[in-house]
């Protein structure tokens, strides 16, 4: 095969606009460049604004994580003002936030990577016909038992919240509706109903089963369920060698508390765990259509470079610490919270071991949900009333669904004078730094095989998915 270049794009199943540039040389990719090709000005919109408009505001970015923008834009306002939710808020709004980090794992796995297993590409596979059976988009009878499992999941949002997305129910102080008896009652109910969908379909036996596996013989040992089939697809295929990234991760700590997250915050590098200081993080302009400098996202800013300069790619700032970028999502969070399978996974980091990582999050957010609700005290405070400083800077880091996200907000005389964010697609799909360091995506891209004709190679599309993009979160 002779040297060529590809642009593939946009992307079906994923949300938002995505377009990779690839440069293909004897069958493989030897380079990549990730453009994200629309800017939003979010952070621009919120300037000049009362700091409690953020709460209304920046869950907007996104219809699928906008509870995991609620809780960081409360969590840096309530950072600003010195204050922390009460107990039973902090426990009743992680909750919130791991139901809806939990059916997007279900909701990514069966409707936006499973499907291109059932494509014509694989035909002569002797799975295809379960593939097609089980995931072909909008028929498969995955898709539709994921979708029904999903649907009676989010009913714990509209006990709590009201809504989703796009609830107003958590603020600093707390949340707007206080948890009754009765609450708890249903919701133990939504829980059990979704636990046995995980056992029925997704794992094919009981979660802490697969929650107990500690290394990779253990995991490919494993025949059952949805979870099962997918491993035979991965080893066939070569899955596990398939997208491998630079083995740097990166964690902001999921669903915040008093004493620290529940799943705990950090940097996976050169093969050990360190504390994660979050003053180290600092955004590369070298690349994007942005102008401006190099700089922390508390003093950062958004101003776009509507020449369109042509060194730069992509509207995506570079987000680096200490010059280097890193991987978030499911995988990263399982590894700093120490899983003895995470960890035996965090060398492979390829598409199976991100696959992998989401299942087993999966099974331990879900009977974290069920340790979670057992301990709400109905008749504890909710909500204490806070009231924000005329000046002031915060941040709020959290976990969305697909990695680490921040907020960051300055005010001066009582609006908000800047206000910055970086989402997890930010990290995942940044483009080159000043010192050509590629993004994690497109250092993944790497060696994906391209056959002889294909213009969109199905390698990279299984690559591309393995990190599961929100594109409309990229760029603000």
């Amino acid at each position: 095969m002779t040297d060529t270049r590809l642009i593939v794009g946009p992307f079906n199943r994923v949300e938002g606009d995505l377009e990779i540039r690839l440069d293909v040389s004897d069958g493989a990719v030897q380079a990549a460049y990730t453009n994200s090709p629309l800017f939003r000005g979010f952070e621009r919109i919120l300037v000049g604004k009362a700091p409690e408009d953020a709460l209304t505001i920046t869950p907007r970015i996104c219809g699928i994580c906008s509870i995991s923008q609620s809780v960081a834009a409360a969590r840096a306002l309530a950072d600003v003002a010195g204050v922390a939710p009460t107990p039973a808020a902090e426990k009743a709004a992680a909750m919130l936030h791991a139901v809806e980090n939990l059916a997007d794992h279900v909701t990514h796995f069966n409707l936006f990577f499973m499907p291109d297993f059932a494509r014509p590409a694989y035909t002569s596979h002797p799975w295809h016909a379960d593939a097609v059976a089980r995931f072909l988009a909008a028929k498969g009878s995955a898709i539709h038992a994921a979708i029904e499992a999903r649907a009676g999941l989010l009913h714990i949002v509209g006990l709590l919240a009201g809504k989703w997305p796009h609830t107003l129910a958590i603020q600093p102080g707390g949340m707007t509706r206080a948890m009754t008896a009765r609450d708890k009652v249903r919701i133990a109910s939504d829980l059990r109903r979704f636990r046995r969908y995980l056992e029925r379909n997704l794992f094919g036996a009981p979660l802490e089963a697969f929650a107990s596996l500690s290394s990779i013989n253990e995991l490919e040992g494993w025949r059952t369920g949805d979870v099962g089939f997918f491993l035979m697809l991965a080893s066939e295929l070569g899955l596990d060698i398939s997208g491998r990234g630079a083995a740097r991760y990166l964690s902001f700590g999921a669903y915040p508390t008093n004493e620290g997250p529940l799943f705990k915050r950090g940097i996976w590098q050169n093969g050990e765990r360190r504390d994660l200081d979050s003053s180290e993080i600092y955004e590369d302009l070298s690349r994007a259509w942005m102008l401006g400098e190099s700089r922390h996202p508390s003093s950062g800013v958004t101003v776009p470079d509507e020449l369109m300069r042509e060194d730069a790619y992509s509207w995506c700032k570079a987000p680096r610490i200490d010059g280097h970028g890193f991987e978030t999502g499911a995988l990263s969070r399982q590894i700093m919270d120490g899983h003895p399978l995470a960890l035996a996974l965090a060398g492979e980091g390829g598409v199976r071991a991100r696959i992998v990582g989401r299942f087993l999050e999966t099974a331990r957010t879900q009977i974290l949900l069920e340790r979670l609700l057992s301990e709400i005290d109905p008749s504890g405070p909710f909500m204490q009333s806070v009231d924000l400083p005329y000046q002031g800077m915060g941040e709020g880091l959290v976990e969305a669904a697909r990695g680490a996200l921040g907020h960051w907000v300055q005010i001066r005389n009582g609006v908000i004078e800047n206000y910055q964010i970086i989402a997890p697609t930010t990290w995942n799909f940044s483009p080159r730094d000043s010192a050509g360091t590629p993004g994690p995506l497109e250092a993944a891209l790497v060696g994906a095989n391209v056959k002889e004709g294909e213009e969109t190679p199905i390698s990279v599309q299984h690559i591309v998915r393995s990190f599961d993009p929100c594109m409309v979160c990229t760029v603000h």
